[in-house]
């Protein structure tokens, strides 16, 4: 191999590694890895029935939440 075939892939492997740094520590930095009960409840809830009865128990908590929220109004 030439020496000029050789920097070429060393620079290119290094401008590739480096867009990878920069979209890993994006993600990072917007949170797309703040899943933190993505996987406990992939273990807790095996089979389909139990997940949708877990997802509709989080709607539930969701509209409790909002509810609570736009029912409140400050004192006169």
């Amino acid at each position: 191999m030439s020496e000029s075939v050789v920097i070429l892939m060393i620079g290119i492997s290094t401008f590739l590694g480096a867009l990878g740094l920069i979209g890993l520590l994006w993600a990072v930095k917007t949170g797309q890895f703040d899943d933190e009960s993505k996987f406990i409840d992939a273990t807790r809830y095996d089979n389909e029935e139990d997940l949708r009865d877990a997802v509709m128990m989080e709607e539930k908590k969701k509209l409790r939440e909002e509810k609570r929220k736009s029912s409140y109004s400050p004192p006169d």
